[in-house]
């Protein structure tokens, strides 16, 4: 029995803001993406209801780059990747939790689907 695991996600969606590259100098980038997807079901009540999840999609290198010049706010996107789970104190001190997904492949969908 192969007990190995595997940490892989896959999200379509839509982005809620422009992109967010950062140059780390070094020639080292990173883009951070907010993917919203969302999803339609029938409530207890017999009534459709439309629930929106937010996901923090991170970009590193050149791949950061290319995307970065792809999507902006609206664009469709289809995205792969792993999810990681990071804390960070705040200014003040308080301990808070990220999960993220880290970009492995991407796919552009709907009007601007221009993939170089």
């Amino acid at each position: 029995m192969n007990t190995s695991m595997n940490n892989k996600v896959q999200l379509i969606g839509n982005l809620g803001a422009d992109p967010e590259l950062k140059d780390l100098g070094n020639n080292k980038h990173l883009l951070r993406l907010n993917l919203a997807t969302n999803e339609r079901f029938k409530g207890a009540d017999g009534e459709w209801k439309d629930a929106t999840e937010w996901h923090t999609v991170v970009v590193w290198g050149k791949q950061a780059e290319r995307l970065s010049s792809q999507v902006r706010k609206g664009s469709g996107l289809m995205v792969e990747g792993r999810l990681a789970h990071r804390s960070y104190e705040t200014k003040e001190g308080e301990k808070r939790y990220a999960t993220e997904v880290v970009l492995g492949d991407y796919r552009l969908i709907g009007a601007r689907s221009e993939q170089a």
